[in-house]
C-alpha cells in the first residue's frame, strides 16, 4: 500500500445540515466539511443556518460551499460572508466561470464509462472531484463508478466520490490513491442526517489503515 495514500489522504464529508453533525465529523477527523447551497438537494442548507455552524468550527477545518450553476458574483459574495475556505462547483459550470471564483475551486465531474477525461484539462487551477454520473441528480447517489477508467496520471490529484464507505476505503487507497475522498450518503441515517456509528466506523477504519503504515 502506498505510504502517502494511507497517511496523507484527506477526508471531506459533505451534506452537513446541522451543528451536531458538523462537530461529530470534525471531532472524528474530517479535514473538510461541505455545505450544499442547492435548494433541490436533500441535503440543502441555507446561508443563515450555515454561517451559524461555521462560526462554531475549528479554524483548521476547511469549510466548502457547494454550488450548482450559480453566478460567480453570488458565489464570491457568499464566500466572503460565510468565510468559506473553498468552493465546490457541482453543476455544468464552464472554465470561464470557474476562473472568476475568488477562492480555491473544487470542480466536480460526473463520470460514466464513456467520460472524456480531457474535459478536466479545460479547467485551470482547480482540484477535480470525480463523482458517479446520474440522470436525475447532481451527486449524492451513493453509487461507485468504475475506478479502473480513471487515467493513472491524474489519480493522485483528484478527490474521489461516489459510494465510498468503510467497506471499500482500503480498496480506494490501494487502487486509486486519490488526494482526498468525499463521503455523504454512506455516513447517513437519512438524507441530511449523519449517523454517529457510521461516521466513527469509517474513521476507525481510516485510523486502522494509518496505524498499519506507521
Amino acid at each position: 500500500m502506498n505510504l502517502k495514500a494511507g497517511v496523507l489522504l484527506k477526508v471531506k464529508i459533505c451534506g452537513i445540515t446541522n451543528l451536531n453533525d458538523a462537530l461529530l465529523c470534525e471531532a472524528s477527523g474530517a479535514d473538510l466539511l461541505g455545505f450544499i447551497f442547492f435548494n433541490k438537494s436533500k441535503r440543502f442548507i441555507n446561508f443563515a443556518e450555515a454561517i451559524q455552524i461555521i462560526k462554531k468550527l475549528s479554524l483548521f477545518t476547511i469549510k466548502v460551499g457547494v454550488f450548482v450553476n450559480e453566478s460567480p458574483e453570488l458565489i464570491n459574495s457568499i464566500v466572503s460572508q460565510l468565510k468559506l475556505n473553498a468552493v465546490q462547483l457541482h453543476g455544468n459550470e464552464t472554465p470561464e466561470l470557474a476562473a472568476k471564483i475568488e477562492a480555491p475551486v473544487i470542480k466536480s465531474f460526473s463520470v460514466k464509462d464513456n467520460f472524456n477525461f480531457d474535459a478536466i484539462n479545460e479547467f485551470k487551477n482547480i482540484t477535480p472531484l470525480l463523482d458517479t454520473f446520474s440522470n436525475i441528480q447532481y451527486g449524492g447517489t451513493g453509487k461507485s463508478f468504475n475506478w479502473k477508467i480513471i487515467p493513472k496520471n491524474i489519480r493522485t490529484n483528484i478527490i474521489l466520490s461516489g459510494g465510498i464507505s468503510y467497506r471499500n476505503i482500503e480498496d480506494v487507497i490501494k487502487e486509486v490513491n486519490p488526494i482526498a475522498v468525499d463521503l455523504s450518503s454512506s455516513l447517513e441515517s437519512e438524507p441530511g442526517k449523519k449517523d454517529e456509528i457510521k461516521v466513527k466506523e469509517f474513521f476507525n477504519k481510516i485510523n486502522q489503515i494509518r496505524r498499519a503504515l506507521w
